[in-house]
């Protein structure tokens, strides 16, 4: 008998047990030669999964959140204007963090489940001197998938620098940062990326690291500041010991664990996995009576799925019945829907099986909750697309 359940929420995920092993391990020190190895290594893995060859990695310890202070901090001085692109909670805080350090702010947000347009965002994006532009690509409060790529060729036609909130995309998503010119694309450890929580992880292009060195003004975050951490990355990456502040060891070991495992895997493969799996769950809730929170399915993430609760039963009731066949999902986090669905995380390490147990506990939810659906309808959606 298991002692534990399937965490299926939009992260923490479930982690490889080599992940998990090198957390574990003995830790070494951060100026030891093994561990040196390991963090250039890291450097060089990144790159890879990022698709970059020039792209400057940064990998700190923090938050998803604070990876997006750090891209802010960096390249943002008084009186820049910036655009938000918001499809929810997390584009909102983006916009928040930029006036931190004296951004004008401009917002562009969506409805609930849908996307800005490329004709709002061009007819803005043209009206002043833009200093840079956010994209959420996925929105983990909303699950809602934006294509970044024809609003990055709007950055670059006004000469705008672009970061991309890669936080729960990278590694699940396509993401070709130097093919497709995006400037800043950051993330977290505890998503895709397949590392429990604690790595703030950032890839910055040429062009961004330039505009960086020629600020006018000192960066306003001493912690996040890029002249703390750039020689540290370059001393790393060539195999010397450095020191700003204490590395968290573990993670980083960790850390190349996965992203070994990551290149191994093969990113158009990692990709289309995701693709498959989500498409497959997502189906499987059509197929049951459920609606999904995105207006189309076409705007779904890869990643995570957010799903209305079925009508006349308490999502409380609902995630309760779940959670005791051993599958923990995550509730609403969109402050005017939070009540109204749940959130199921599909990424990184998650497998067939995984995504199996997840329907049979929803269809069991819904049985208790006398919602009316053909028994097993959602499981056989789901089995006919991943064993296509």
């Amino acid at each position: 008998m298991k002692s534990r359940k399937l965490l299926m929420i939009p992260g923490p995920i479930e982690f490889e047990p080599k992940v998990l092993q090198a957390l574990g391990a003995p830790t070494t020190s951060h100026v030891a030669p093994n561990f040196i190895e390991s963090f250039g290594n890291c450097i060089a893995l990144m790159r890879k999964v990022w698709q970059t060859s020039t792209g400057q990695p940064f990998v700190v310890a923090g938050t998803g959140t604070f990876a997006m202070d750090m891209a802010a901090a960096n390249l943002i001085e008084p009186n820049d204007h910036v655009l938000v692109i918001s499809t929810g909670y997390f584009g909102e805080r983006f916009a928040e963090i930029s006036k931190r350090y004296g951004a004008n702010v401009t917002i562009l947000a969506s409805d609930a489940g849908n996307v800005v347009s490329l004709e709002d965002i061009e007819k803005e994006i043209a009206s002043k001197k833009y200093k840079l532009i956010t994209i959420t690509h996925v929105d983990t409060s909303t699950g809602v998938l934006v294509d970044p790529k024809p609003i990055i060729e709007l950055a670059k036609k006004y000469d705008t620098l672009s970061i991309l909130d890669g936080v729960c995309s990278v590694a699940g998503e396509e993401i070709q940062q130097e093919a497709w010119g995006i400037d800043v694309v950051l993330t977290a450890s505890q998503k895709a990326i397949g590392v429990p929580p604690g790595l703030a992880l950032l890839v910055v292009s040429q062009k961004a690291m330039e505009v960086f060195k020629n600020r006018k003004k000192p960066v306003g975050n001493y912690y996040a500041d890029f002249n703390n951490w750039l020689p540290i990355m370059q001393a790393y990456e060539n195999r010397q010991p450095s020191y700003f502040g204490t590395p968290p060891v573990n993670l980083i070991a960790a850390l190349e664990v996965s992203l070994q495992q990551i290149v191994a895997e093969g990113m158009e493969n990692r990709f289309s996995r995701h693709q498959k799996i989500a498409s497959a769950f997502r189906e499987a809730m059509i197929a049951l009576g459920l609606k999904l929170l995105p207006v189309h399915k076409s705007l779904s993430a890869n990643t995570l799925t957010a799903v209305y609760f079925p009508e006349n039963i308490t999502g409380s009731a609902f995630l309760g019945h779940i959670g005791k066949n051993d599958v923990i999902l995550a509730g609403g986090l969109l402050p005017s829907h939070k009540t109204l669905y749940f959130r199921v995380g599909h990424m990184g390490s998650v497998n067939n099986n995984d995504i199996i147990a997840v329907i049979a506990a929803i269809e069991s939810a819904l049985f208790a909750g006398k919602f009316p659906f053909e028994m097993g309808t959602g499981l056989k959606t789901a089995l006919k697309i991943l064993n296509d």
